[in-house]
């Protein structure tokens, strides 16, 4: 499949092993998993990051190279449980920042033509994004704008 904004096709990735258990070297009690989830969202990481800090650190030293494996749910699921979700989706959360910091640089830099499409690029993205999250994950009057992406990035 094309890219987005350009007509060339992605780099083709690689893909995880099609495993229905985990490995037998990383034997993490599925509670332990859970509780070090929670501790880290409450330390302020995201999922992503989450899941590579138990796959480079683990649990109690085990690493966990992955948690669906290893508790049957996934990471986003175990801190809907625990109440530490965030306000917004990570991809959109992500991408807000991305705006914010081209939007920095455009005010900074105004003749980077470059730049000045890829934060179009970026706001289409996020407009997009808004459009499918609309209703479920924030609230359906939500519109992008720089104002709303800065007040929203300060306020966590």
């Amino acid at each position: 499949m094309a890219r987005m904004h350009t007509r060339r096709r992605g780099s083709s990735g690689s893909d995880k092993p099609a495993t229905d258990e985990p490995p037998e070297w990383s034997d993490v009690d599925a509670d332990a998993v859970e509780e070090r989830v929670v501790e880290l969202a409450e330390q302020g990481h995201s999922p992503s990051e989450i899941g590579l800090k138990l796959r480079d650190e683990g649990v109690q030293g085990t690493p966990v190279p992955d948690v669906k494996l290893a508790t049957g749910r996934k990471v986003t699921e175990i801190l809907e449980d625990n109440d530490a979700k965030s306000d917004f989706p990570e991809d959109l959360r992500n991408l807000m920042e991305r705006a914010v910091r081209l939007r920095d640089h455009m005010d900074e830099n105004p003749g980077d033509h470059q730049n000045k499409r890829a934060l179009q690029n970026t706001q289409s993205k996020i407009r997009r994004l808004v459009d499918y999250y609309r209703g479920d994950e924030i609230d359906e009057d939500f519109t992008y704008s720089y104002e709303t992406a800065v007040a929203l990035l300060n306020d966590e």
